[in-house]
């Protein structure tokens, strides 16, 4: 199984965790919950992204995989 991949399920959940902490419907108009939902899966997906490659590519440059 390829580290980058075993990186994606444990980033994943902390993700999820770090964003069970926020309360985006302040920011957006009452009955709009469809538009929260989707913008809250987005900012989860980019995140998960962004933090599993950025320790990819500190582990590959500094040679520990």
């Amino acid at each position: 199984m390829p580290i980058k991949f075993i990186l994606y399920l444990l980033i994943t959940p902390l993700t999820i965790l770090a964003l069970s902490s926020l309360n985006i419907n302040q920011i957006f108009k009452k009955n709009k919950v469809l538009e929260a939902r989707l913008f809250y899966f987005f900012l989860a997906l980019s995140i998960i992204y962004l933090v599993t490659n950025f320790i990819y590519d500190c582990a590959t440059f500094s040679k520990i995989i």
